[in-house]
């Protein structure tokens, strides 16, 4: 089956990426965007841009506006990037309903890991560990009946979530505050994903974020692309990942990559997807914590050690194709950096700091890619997700890769608005950081 033209429903620095795959390939590319966005950088690099709404980020999730730009454009597929709608199985099954291909994961897949009581239990079932938990909680005195049988300190997730929204880590010494937790974390719940269903699970306090790129193709094959590290973060969110993870045992690192593909392989997944693990710095051990499926923002990383282009196998694999490698075919190369760089001002508790651009400088040189879609001149909206840029560096080995970071973000200039780059800068100086012997409790410990 061949591919001549992709609608991206999505905008900012992943359409850009996406569609400079696309011209590579050949494919003609059709941005579907907000009013805010019919200038924007992914619109004049598409082919055809298609005004869908009003600013709104709530335009992006509309599927009905979304699936008649495409038809109306030729669009054979749909590549939905990240965020917004690229895990509601609602779009892919309208994607099949209207005859266009869905670049990611079957509607029945995205369920079975959106869930995230379900794909514990499928992790379970696999034989993969997973952290002491709770089904289902209902009510407060579930919750603390089921606090009590676990024991402190444990974790409040959202069943529907992701992204750190929803998420409640209560302590021993709660006393009142445990019923307080419980409404906030299930209106949370309800207001992010429409489902304020909860459950509880151990938390690990001394704990490093490992997860695992994953590919499968439509034929039964799959691979793994190594795992990143991703403890450097706030609140639950991002702020910098690398690969390979720095001080794990090869022998963990094996069979962290193997449970990723063992969980795949039993829903005969396709396409890119990436499997989550929290790994106990104290025991030594590693649990299954969810599978995103769709393309992370931290993929660039992969690329930069593997050579492989993750979205052009994910349009390879929608259109039918095998994978191009196997497992063993696969290679790994020095260590990558990433550093997400967002329109915050991290000295006032990361308050957004929307406004324009009036001076625009991105690093270059040896071992620097930056992924972005801002320019001077450029306004950065209120509406959507604070990223601005991404910088991601290679080195021969991580010390490298950590000094191209630090000075590469040095020569960054976004002036006119705060940005997270100088709080980077020195998270990326820590001695922590500097040895890799760092938690997800890195970035508390810095501000």
């Amino acid at each position: 089956m061949s591919i001549s033209r992709i609608m991206i429903a999505n905008r900012g620095e992943i359409a850009v990426r996406i569609i400079r795959t696309c011209r590579v390939l050949g494919i003609e590319t059709v941005l579907a965007a907000s009013e805010a966005d019919k200038d924007s950088a992914a619109a004049r690099l598409a082919d055809q841009a298609v005004v869908i709404g009003p600013p709104p980020a709530s335009t992006y999730l509309n599927i009905s506006a979304i699936i008649a730009a495409a038809k109306e454009t030729g669009a054979q597929a749909l590549h939905p990037g990240y965020g917004f709608l690229s895990e509601k199985p609602e779009l892919a099954i309208a994607c099949e309903e209207n005859g266009i291909i869905f670049i990611g994961p079957k509607a029945g897949q995205i369920s079975k890991m959106g869930n995230k009581l379900e794909a514990r239990s499928l992790a379970s079932q696999c034989g993969v560990p997973v952290l002491q938990g709770s089904g289902k909680v209902d009510s407060y005195d579930d919750l603390r009946r089921t606090a009590d049988q676990i024991g402190y300190p444990i974790i409040i997730k959202a069943a529907a979530g992701g992204g750190g929204r929803g998420m409640k880590t209560v302590g021993a010494n709660t006393g009142g505050d445990l019923k307080r937790i419980f409404e906030e974390a299930s209106a949370e719940a309800s207001s992010a994903f429409g489902d304020k269903t909860l459950y509880v699970e151990k938390y690990i306090a001394n704990a490093r974020h490992i997860e695992v790129q994953v590919l499968g193709d439509k034929h039964g094959n799959a691979v793994h692309l190594g795992e990143r590290d991703c403890s450097t973060q706030r609140r639950h969110q991002k702020l910098i990942e690398e690969t390979c993870a720095p001080n794990i045992p090869d022998k963990q690192r094996s069979e962290i990559h193997s449970a990723a593909v063992t969980l795949m392989r039993s829903i005969s997944y396709e396409n890119a997807g990436t499997v989550e693990f929290v790994y106990d710095c104290d025991d030594r051990r590693f649990y299954f914590l969810e599978m995103n499926t769709r393309l992370q923002v931290e993929h660039p990383v992969t690329e930069m050690v593997t050579g492989i282009d993750i979205v052009k196998e994910q349009i390879n694999i929608s259109a039918g194709g095998t994978l191009p490698f196997t497992q063993s075919e696969i290679t790994f190369s020095g260590h990558s950096i990433e550093c997400r760089i967002n329109a915050e001002d991290p000295f006032n508790d990361f308050k957004p700091a929307p406004g324009v651009i009036t001076n625009w400088e991105i690093p270059q040189g040896p071992g620097v890619r930056v992924d972005t879609h801002c320019r001077s001149g450029y306004m950065a909206p209120i509406y959507y997700d604070s990223l601005i840029a991404k910088v991601v560096t290679h080195g021969s080995d991580r010390e490298q890769a950590r000094m191209r970071m630090y000075y590469a973000l040095d020569e960054f200039r976004a002036d006119g608005i705060s940005t997270t780059v100088p709080f980077l800068m020195k998270v990326l100086k820590t001695p922590d950081f500097v040895s890799g012997n760092f938690t997800t409790g890195i970035v508390e410990k810095t501000i």
